[in-house]
C-alpha cells in the first residue's frame, strides 16, 4: 500500500493514555496511539509487554483503568456502558488459538455472527460466506468441523469468520504463534491480501519480516508504553531507543 493511500483526516482509531492493571500489575501504562483508515499498524515486543491486552482493550473485551479509546471520533469504547456489540460491529479480532466453536460447521462458524448480530437472513449470509470461503481456498471445507482442518486452515477460517461481519477495523493477536512453522506463510499470505484491499489493521505479531513487508507502522511495546514508533525501516533497520535495538537483538539473533 503506498502512503498516498493512508487517510490523512481524523484517526479511525485514537487510543488516548490507557491504563490496565490486573490486580497489582499495570500491564499497560499510559498508552497512546492513532491508527488511520487504510493504515497497517503492527505491535512488537515481548511476551508481557501489553500488546494482547491493548487488542483487547480496542475490542472491548477487557475494560480499561483510565484513559479513552475512541472509534472514528464518535463512539466511546471506554464508556461506562458501551454500546459493546455497535463497537464488535465495526471492530473485528482474530486470535493466536483460532476459538472456533467445535460443534460447528466451518459455513455454520462464519456465518453465526451475521445471522445472530447483525439480523441477515440464513440464505445472503451463507452466500457471502461461501464467497470469502472461496477467496481463501476453504470453499470445500464448508462442511466440515474444526478438528478435520490443519492449524493454518483454522486460522483462515477465524480470519473469514472476522470478515464475514464486514469490520471497519480488524485486530489480530499473534494470529501465527500457534502454528507449525509451515503454515505460517499461508495466514500471512491472507493478511497480505487484506492490506493490498485497504483494510485497517492492527496487529500484534513476532514476525519481524513480515512486519517490515506489510506495515506502515511500527510500535514497540515495553514495560506496558510505546517506547518507539515509526516506520519499519527506521524501527526495525535502526531502532533509535536502546529498548528497541535489546529486543531485536534478541529476538533476531
Amino acid at each position: 500500500m503506498s502512503a498516498a493511500r493512508i487517510s490523512t483526516g481524523a484517526p479511525m482509531l485514537r487510543i488516548t493514555d490507557v491504563w490496565k492493571a490486573f490486580g497489582e500489575e499495570s500491564v499497560l501504562r499510559g498508552i497512546s496511539l492513532d491508527v488511520r483508515q487504510h493504515e497497517v499498524v503492527v505491535l512488537i515486543g515481548a511476551s508481557g509487554s501489553g500488546k494482547s491486552t491493548l487488542l483487547r482493550c480496542v475490542n472491548g473485551l477487557e475494560t480499561v483503568d483510565a484513559g479513552t479509546i475512541l472509534l472514528d471520533g464518535d463512539i466511546d469504547v471506554t464508556a461506562f456502558k458501551a454500546d459493546l456489540d455497535r463497537v464488535r460491529r465495526r471492530v473485528g479480532i482474530v486470535f493466536q488459538s483460532y476459538n472456533l466453536f467445535p460443534h460447528l460447521t466451518v459455513l455454520d462458524n462464519v456465518t453465526l455472527g451475521p445471522r445472530k448480530v447483525l439480523r441477515e437472513p440464513a440464505s445472503s449470509a451463507e452466500d457471502r460466506a461461501r464467497t470469502l470461503l472461496a477467496r481463501f481456498g476453504l470453499l470445500e471445507k464448508a462442511g466440515d468441523y474444526p478438528d478435520r482442518l490443519s492449524g493454518g486452515q483454522q486460522q483462515r477460517v477465524a480470519i473469514v469468520r472476522a470478515l464475514a461481519m464486514s469490520p471497519e477495523i480488524l485486530l489480530f493477536d499473534e494470529i501465527t504463534s500457534a502454528l507449525d512453522p509451515l503454515l505460517v506463510g499461508e495466514v500471512l499470505d491472507a493478511v497480505r491480501e487484506l492490506k493490498s484491499e485497504g483494510l485497517t489493521i492492527l496487529m500484534a505479531t513476532h514476525e519481524m519480516s513480515f512486519a517490515r513487508d506489510v506495515a506502515d507502522r511500527v510500535c514497540f511495546l515495553s514495560g506496558g508504553v510505546v517506547c518507539e514508533e515509526g516506520p519499519p525501516d527506521q524501527v526495525l533497520g535502526a531502532p533509535r531507543e536502546p529498548l528497541t535495538r535489546a529486543f531485536l537483538a534478541h529476538l533476531l539473533g
